[in-house]
């Protein structure tokens, strides 16, 4: 393995010896980010913690770019932009000034083993004495439910509290699952949460997501961190689907079903999982996906018009 330390670099003029909460929140993407928790939960905490670099890593020993070809803006008859991928480390602070760190960016496509020992080092070198990551993650639950999620970590001490659904199950990998695994192997606390995102609202965002994400970091860290932003953003959020369920009754039909097979697992919780109520089946994912394609796209529409009126 190459030197990892190689792949990332201090910014010069920051003090690193500044004492903080030990906590490092990690989002970095996964095999999928249901409702785009990771995206709006960090924009969240960049707009309200003071954000300053920390340090940056090398992307382009990093980044497949043309498996995922970044953005750049044409206008009439040269290149005008180009947006770059960026994997950074910045401290923020809560509301009783207390620093954390947040690292961020695109998953790498490359190098796995050696990232995980690069952010292994900068732990060390911080003195970060918990790492937390969320991310989204699709099911078979209606949105007019509470948000819960599937927490995890490297002492199950730290989680004692949260009840998971699921059993022992093979998962696509991903570079925060390998980064905890790897964390605990080496006697480091690392934890994370995947939130239960409707299967129907995976391709959007669904902010009230990001905000039980926001909630589950502060009951585990005790981090004092800002919510007025991601509660405003939920709240529009809830609004924009409501009006489309107005307007649709097959979709309401399918939200109805979920709802019975929600409150029947709730009712039993001797039930394995999340999948196996006493309850005729309902429609597959893949059904639901096709069901709900024309929905998605005029509940963006509606957010992205909310926005502009709000500018």
């Amino acid at each position: 393995m190459q030197n990892p330390s190689e792949l990332y670099r201090f910014v010069a003029d920051v003090d690193r010896s500044t004492p903080g909460s030990g906590v490092l929140i990690v989002a970095l993407g996964a095999f999928i980010d249901a409702g785009q928790v990771q995206r709006a939960l960090t924009e969240h905490l960049v707009a309200s913690g003071e954000a300053e670099m920390v340090a940056t890593f090398d992307v382009d020993q990093l980044f497949d770019y043309r498996g995922r070809r970044p953005v750049m803006v044409f206008d009439v008859n040269r290149w005008a932009e180009y947006e770059t991928p960026t994997m950074v480390l910045q401290r923020l602070v809560d509301r009783d000034g207390h620093s954390y760190y947040l690292l961020s960016g695109p998953e790498p496509d490359f190098q796995w083993e050696r990232v995980v020992e690069a952010i292994r080092g900068l732990v060390v070198a911080l003195g970060i004495t918990l790492v937390v990551s969320v991310h989204g993650v699709p099911m078979g639950v209606p949105h007019t439910r509470p948000v819960g999620f599937t927490a995890h970590a490297t002492d199950s001490g730290l989680i004692d509290e949260f009840h998971s659904p699921f059993g022992r199950v093979q998962v696509p990998g991903s570079i925060s699952a390998l980064l905890e695994l790897r964390l605990g192997q080496a006697g480091h606390k690392a934890a994370g949460f995947a939130i239960h995102i409707p299967h129907y609202l995976a391709a959007s965002e669904f902010a009230e997501g990001a905000l039980v994400a926001l909630n589950a970091v502060v009951d585990l860290t005790g981090l004092n961190l800002p919510n007025d932003g991601l509660v405003a953003r939920a709240d529009l959020n809830r609004r924009a689907i409501a009006t489309e369920l107005e307007d649709n009754d097959e979709v309401r039909a399918v939200v109805a079903g979920l709802e019975q097979q929600y409150d029947a697992f709730m009712q039993g919780q001797h039930l394995p999982s999340l999948w196996a109520p006493e309850e005729d089946e309902l429609p597959s994912a893949d059904e639901l996906g096709a069901e709900f394609e024309n929905f998605l796209r005029t509940v963006s529409d509606d957010d992205d018009n909310e926005d502009k009126d709000e500018d």
